[in-house]
């Protein structure tokens, strides 16, 4: 019974209202989707308004966006007051828009919880502290299947990474 959340990809919403209406479209029409996620805060909020009044529910993304990685870096947003402040008007914007949950990435505690207090609609928290209404990880950081790189908020319950390894080196030994 678990709500099934399609992640538009990048550049498949960010063009325009329209076309973000057609690619969310196919999300629930051909792939099985019951709403759609995407990346951003008031510069969205014109499509997102746009899926919602078309009957595509939708969850926002604020803080650090990985679609975005490539410009903003992989660290927290939020740092600054006027970058907290932004975050705050983004997550508004957002909700104001229809979204019926947002997701806030590595974000600091404090700009969080003001975000969670402030609005109506859910938060879900990754790396951005307790204050949040949810939590959620990404499984291969908790599985440990990545081990260059593993990011301060996840907690890995496994390291699956070593046994994928030692499968694969044995496979590879049998073979030579």
């Amino acid at each position: 019974k678990a709500l099934v959340l399609a992640d538009m990809p990048f550049m498949s919403y960010q063009v325009n209202p329209s076309e973000a209406l057609v690619n969310g479209s196919k999300f629930l029409q051909d792939a099985g989707a019951q709403a759609i996620k995407l990346e951003g805060g008031e510069e969205m909020a014109e499509t997102v308004d746009t899926l919602v009044s078309r009957g595509i529910p939708v969850v926002g993304h604020i803080g650090f966006t990985p679609q975005s990685a490539y410009q903003i870096g992989q660290r927290v947003q939020g740092k600054t007051v006027e970058s907290a402040l932004q975050l705050v008007k983004d997550a508004q914007a957002i909700a104001d828009a229809g979204a019926f949950a947002i997701v806030l990435e590595l974000i600091p505690t404090e700009v969080a919880q003001i975000i969670t207090e402030k609005l109506t609609i859910p938060t879900i928290g990754i790396g951005a502290g307790p204050h949040c209404d949810s939590q959620v990880q990404v499984v291969s950081d908790m599985l440990g299947l990545f081990t260059d790189f593993v990011p301060k908020h996840a907690k890995q319950y496994a390291k699956i990474s070593s046994v994928m390894r030692e499968g694969i080196e044995n496979y590879v030994g049998e073979v030579k």
